[in-house]
């Protein structure tokens, strides 16, 4: 049997299972939405164990490693897309987010981190004192 192989074809095949696409991406498909006085960030983890999960904060950059397993070498494998091994995510917090206290849950293959704004970002109202005395004002 004749097989053509496309090296560009075959480049671009690899370059998505690396890298993944928009609509499928490779590693650590990633949601995350501002909701009241608090940041929610979930990401896809099927199939990894909650012990293999790390979450790190130095100062604003907050790291997400995770391990999927891999598969046992005698088997043979009919289909094999899901990425293997280590993975790693890095988030750029913006200074407005209380790093000290995230919580973070894992549920049915979801990592989800709640991330609060910090005190000193909230908006807050300021009282104005008077001395007594009317100024005027002008425009």
């Amino acid at each position: 049997m004749l097989m053509r192989t496309d090296p560009f074809r075959d480049l671009d095949r690899l370059t998505q299972q690396i890298l993944g696409t928009t609509a499928r991406p490779a590693v650590m498909p990633m949601d995350a939405w501002r909701e009241d006085d608090r940041v929610i960030v979930e990401f896809d983890l099927p199939g990894v164990d909650v012990d293999s999960l790390n979450l790190d904060v130095e100062r604003n950059v907050l790291t997400v490693h995770a391990e999927r397993p891999a598969r046992d070498e005698n088997q043979e494998m009919l289909a094999s897309e899901r990425p293997r091994g280590v993975f790693r995510r890095q988030l750029f917090l913006g200074e407005n987010l209380d790093t000290d206290k995230v919580d973070a849950t894992y549920d049915a293959g979801v990592l989800r981190l709640i991330i609060p704004v910090a005190e000193k970002a909230k908006p807050r109202r300021i009282e104005i004192s008077g001395s007594g005395e009317k100024k005027a004002i002008h425009a």
